[in-house]
């Protein structure tokens, strides 16, 4: 665990994938799909991928939060913020991934 992915590494990965593509169809594809999707979010719309999961809003309430350093009260405003469900095909493929390493 720990590893991430980059925007490049994926992107790299969808190039790999479709070889008949250009690089840069890769690209511009994987950037539609992204911006679209925070655009939707924007507007306050969610995103439902079948057997992966969905993005949402949830909404943060103002609240009175602390200073890490100094232990001092501060004030958290009011936000949304966007969160993400994993969808039970994508839960139950990474279940079966770490299996083993139980």
């Amino acid at each position: 665990m720990g590893n991430s992915m980059t925007k490049s590494e994926l992107l790299a990965e969808l190039y790999g994938r479709l070889p008949t593509f250009r690089e840069r169809d890769c690209m511009d594809s994987a950037a539609v799909i992204i911006n679209t999707m925070a655009d939707t979010l924007v507007e306050g719309s969610r995103i439902e991928i079948r057997g992966f999961g969905s993005f949402g809003l949830k909404y943060r309430p103002e609240r009175v939060g602390r200073n890490p350093q100094d232990g001092s009260a501060v004030a958290v405003r009011a936000r949304y913020t966007v969160f993400f469900k994993a969808g039970k095909g994508l839960r139950e493929r990474v279940d079966a991934s770490r299996e083993s390493d139980v």
